[in-house]
């Protein structure tokens, strides 16, 4: 346990005392695909949601067509006031595609969709819905800084879990990435700086004010995370910046390879990493880059493996390895900026987004005259886990593949 602080301002789980914050002011967004759908984690999460009691809950849904009534009809079951927004209606998507929206999707362009919808309330809090360990308390850290006069905060915690050191994407790709660009960086060296503060940059868990949110270009999927923070630099800075302790933190994990492994993340979060720095004034030294990584990275694993010992944790040093140089494949020049517009300079409002998804999502609805008996069964198993029963999912193994950064 310690009280360090970062040149942001670092709060700390000292205690187990959960702090005052106004969650009756604040807009929770929680992204959810298809997977997410009656799984024992986002059920955790809504009830929790439901004792956290803030002004709106809105679910940016991923899924296909047959999904969606099911899905809305699940989230129906929860005692919160929940705004599902169907990310992929044909409405919702003509509306972006005739304002030159259209491109990529994934969860950045989700996760845009559901901060517009949000910033009618004072504060925005974003955070995922696989977390198999999620506390109400998330939501009163998150904003509790921003009460005391920031304008956005992040989550962090250890990745510790079943005796081993996760957050490999962070450990070995991200964090190593920095120090090789501030190794070697020309210019105003600030924003490397900020991202180096953050002691988890691409935890999903964040909050700020609404008129942060209105300001912010996101990412359009896996680079989300540390974009958010490049954009957080850029309009709140060190000054009006926090992160806060969350604690323990569980949740599923990603294989390295694999057409959604952490292979192809690191592709995204680097280019992220690398326009976020671009964008500050930083030229960064491409033709030596790879090999600052590198050497970055094999003296954070000695650290990581010097740690895990000391803590008695299982640790493969030559599997952190190959990570680093499957990863370094990722290091290249960004591309193309494909960006989301900041809401403030959107050609659509956040009113036409929700006339469209909601349009749609009562296309599918009226369609699906009956709900299935299964469904139906979800949605009575909602209540009664609520009331203490178990239920048959109750025993079975949570098999949904999740993020693992």
């Amino acid at each position: 346990m310690e009280y360090v602080q970062e040149r942001v301002t670092t709060l700390h789980a000292l205690t187990d005392h959960r702090p005052d914050a106004p969650t009756g002011r604040a807009a929770v967004v929680v992204p959810m695909t298809e997977r997410e759908y009656g799984t024992l984690a986002a059920e955790r999460v809504l009830t929790a949601l439901e004792t956290v009691a803030p002004a709106r809950v809105i679910v940016p849904l991923r899924a296909p067509a047959e999904r969606v009534a099911p899905f809305v009809r699940w989230l129906d079951g929860f005692d919160v006031d929940v705004e599902t927004l169907w990310c992929g209606g044909p409405r919702l998507s003509d509306l972006l595609r005739d304002h030159g929206l259209d491109g990529s999707r994934g969860k950045g362009r989700d996760v845009w969709l559901g901060l517009g919808r949000a910033l009618g309330s004072e504060y925005v809090v974003v955070h995922d819905a696989d977390t198999k360990t999620y506390s109400p308390a998330f939501v009163d850290r998150l904003l509790f800084p921003l009460a005391r006069g920031h304008e956005f905060s992040k989550g962090y915690y250890a990745r510790v879990e079943d005796g081993s050191l996760y957050g490999r994407l962070f450990r070995l790709f991200f964090r190593p990435l920095v120090r090789a660009i501030a190794d070697d960086a020309e210019g105003d060296e600030e924003v490397v700086a900020y991202l180096d503060a953050f002691r988890y940059a691409l935890a999903g868990e964040f909050a700020a004010t609404s008129d942060l949110v209105s300001r912010l270009r996101l990412q359009r999927g896996w680079g989300l995370e540390v974009g958010t923070l490049g954009e957080a630099f850029e309009h709140a800075g060190f000054a009006d910046s926090a992160q806060v302790d969350l604690g323990r933190y569980e949740h599923d994990h990603r294989s390295v390879d694999g057409p959604t492994g952490l292979a192809d993340m690191s592709r995204a979060v680097g280019a992220a990493t690398l326009r976020a720095v671009e964008n500050a004034g930083v030229s960064v030294a491409y033709d030596t880059l790879a090999s600052r990584y590198r050497e970055a990275a094999a003296d954070l694993i000695r650290g990581y493996e010097t740690d895990a010992a000391f803590n008695g944790l299982a640790f493969d040093r030559e599997d952190e390895r190959a990570q680093v140089e499957t990863y370094a494949d990722a290091l290249a020049p960004p591309g193309p900026d494909t960006r989301l517009p900041a809401w403030r300079d959107a050609p659509i409002s956040p009113a036409d987004v929700a006339e469209a998804a909601s349009t749609d999502i009562a296309d599918v609805t009226d369609s699906a005259t009956a709900a299935p008996a299964a469904e139906r069964a979800t949605a009575e198993d909602v209540r009664r886990r609520r009331n203490g029963h178990r239920t048959p999912e109750d025993t079975a193994p949570d098999t949904a593949p999740g993020d693992e950064t």
